[in-house]
């Protein structure tokens, strides 16, 4: 209780001071600790074995400085970055907005972060640690040759996470998305799995797409063999029924994306039969909507802006409350109900 009254007092600061405070209270290690898991939420996806299915987004922990203290709050793995291989500073500030009304928050950062060899040698000192960590994989905004970039980032980092994400689903990142066609798609993903060693490889797409995008995105992940798909980013739309922001540029995350990221990840459940694992994260704010994504065809599920209104007591709490769900819904094994509501 009083490290979620201490989360929901940092929302009196403007929000990019209030990530960092939370960074730094975390690397001091003031965080929660969290008691064992129920067995009926240990699943497994692509190799590796979670003790739980819900996982820290990236974005929180950009630069890798927390993963173990995130653990330690209860999370099955956690997600850190995006890096990208040199520095960056990002987009100009300010640069994130809340919408408390709606839960949500409208950011365009633009891959702020402190550049793979800061990261690198960040995870180098947890080498042997345990529990699940991996790390989302961008491109410089000024890259020539951004394929080159998410391999640099691969090689690098692979021997030091459990997984690493392609992601090619930010909004802010001039002409980031359009790696998502199916030609560029398939060179892209092409050049990172030829240097694929064991650490699986994932691919992260945007909630913004049409029918024929996803066919295509599902097509490249099945014949890639790609080891899971994140469905799905933060969106650039759903800005008419905002009660503040609405101009802002950026993209979208919280609650007002839980409906539309929950139907594309059933759109690509139904578009892979199972073919490819996937992980839905997009405005999961409760036990309800992560079993609402498991139903919806996640294997595993993601989250971070609920952490901002909600605290650190919302992981304990879908934690507690998840296996309930899942019992009365008549499954003793997470893996039974993915995808049941399809």
């Amino acid at each position: 209780m009083i490290a979620d009254l201490g989360a929901r007092a940092l929302t009196a600061l403007p929000p990019e001071a209030a990530h960092k405070a939370t960074i730094a209270l975390l690397r001091a290690g003031l965080g929660p600790k969290v008691a064992r898991d129920d067995a009926v939420l240990r699943t497994e996806l692509a190799g590796l074995s979670f003790p739980n299915p819900l996982g820290l987004a990236a974005g929180f922990d950009k630069n890798a400085q927390v993963p173990d203290a995130a653990l330690r709050m209860g999370f099955g793995f956690v997600e850190a970055g995006a890096v990208t291989p040199r520095p960056q500073a990002g987009n100009a500030k300010p640069r994130v907005f809340r919408l408390r009304k709606e839960r949500g928050v409208i950011n365009r950062y633009g891959f702020n972060n402190d550049g793979l060899e800061a990261v690198r040698r960040r995870l180098e000192a947890r080498r042997g640690r345990p529990g699940i960590v991996g790390i989302n994989l961008g491109a410089n905004k000024d890259s020539e040759d951004r394929a080159a970039d998410y391999v640099a980032g691969y090689q690098a980092l692979a021997p030091l996470v459990s997984f690493c994400t392609v992601n090619i689903s930010s909004p802010n990142t001039p002409g980031l998305r359009a790696l998502q066609g199916r030609g560029d798609l398939e060179a892209l993903l092409g050049r990172v799995l030829a240097v694929r060693a064991q650490t699986p490889v994932f691919l992260k797409v945007a909630p913004d797409l049409t029918d024929e995008d996803k066919a295509d995105i599902a097509a490249v992940a099945r014949d890639l063999r790609i080891d899971a798909l994140i469905v799905s980013n933060t969106t650039i739309g759903l800005r008419d029924g905002l009660s503040r922001h609405k101009a802002q540029t950026g993209g979208l995350s919280g609650c007002p994306l839980f409906t539309l990221s929950t139907g594309v990840l059933a759109d690509f459940a139904r578009e892979l039969k199972g073919a490819v694992p996937l992980i839905g994260v997009g405005g999961v704010a409760s036990a309800r909507d992560a079993y609402t994504k498991i139903a919806a065809g996640a294997s595993l599920v993601q989250l971070y802006t609920a952490l901002i209104y909600e605290g650190p007591g919302l992981v304990p709490r879908i934690l507690r409350e998840l296996p309930e769900l899942l019992r009365a819904e008549g499954h003793e094994r997470l893996e039974t109900a993915v995808g049941c509501a399809l």
